[in-house]
């Protein structure tokens, strides 16, 4: 097992991750909903046919965004998308004030990165309560040059940036397993929080996590007391 006292740096996925995976169904309901709505009407078919290229296009490419801009490049603005599939409500999510205080007490760089909106992660960490805590440290899929991950690519494009290692010295949180297995990632600790995702096939990625979570709090005061011995 990794050593977690050596940790100065953290990078958290946005959806599943920094706010809990029991959220997803109510949030990502939302925006499944609006990608088929885009996609019906921008490719000027009915919603059954959008629905089953959103969800062909989410398991080929990682994102069905991404699948959207390989084969209809001339169609698809993905700015507008990701603005139009991420005006949704956020009600759902509460102040997490256990989560804040933890980020405060632990000493070390925290990120987000996200395959979403700059503007989405934004508007997930004003419901929860930390988005002071990260305000220029996030990077999206426009920072990544539109490569989603696990592309190694985009999490250079990251740690090249904010000059974040890619050893143990950094922790790398994810809801999605195929997502850990970035080669970017390889030397990191990397963490799966546990989920139900039909996406995750735990199985096949168990080489490359390294803990297995279900509170995002309770790890972080885990690594913070095992540093302060």
């Amino acid at each position: 097992m990794k050593d977690l006292k050596k940790v100065k740096y953290l990078i958290l996925d946005m959806d599943g991750c920094v706010y809990h995976p029991k959220y997803l169904k109510t949030l990502f309901s939302q925006v499944s909903n609006r990608m088929t709505d885009f996609i019906a009407l921008k490719l000027n078919i009915d919603k059954i046919k959008a629905k089953q290229i959103q969800s062909d296009y989410f398991y080929k490419y990682d994102t069905s965004l991404n699948g959207l801009m390989k084969n209809y490049p001339d169609l698809i603005d993905p700015k507008e998308f990701l603005k139009y599939v991420h005006n949704i409500d956020y009600d759902c999510l509460k102040k997490d004030t256990e989560l804040r205080e933890e980020l405060l007490k632990l000493d070390i760089e925290i990120f987000c990165a996200t395959n979403g909106s700059k503007e989405h992660a934004i508007n997930c960490m004003k419901k929860i309560g930390i988005e002071d805590l990260f305000e220029g440290k996030i990077m999206d899929i426009v920072d990544f040059q539109f490569k989603p991950k696990p592309n190694p690519e985009s999490l250079k494009l990251m740690c090249d940036k904010f000059q974040i290692p890619t050893n143990e010295e950094t922790v790398y949180i994810e809801d999605i397993a195929k997502n850990l297995s970035s080669d970017t990632a390889k030397d990191m600790i990397k963490v799966w929080f546990i989920n139900d995702q039909p996406i995750n096939d735990v199985e096949k990625y168990k080489n490359v996590i390294d803990y297995k979570i279900d509170n995002l709090a309770l790890f972080l005061k885990k690594i913070r007391l095992l540093k302060e011995k």
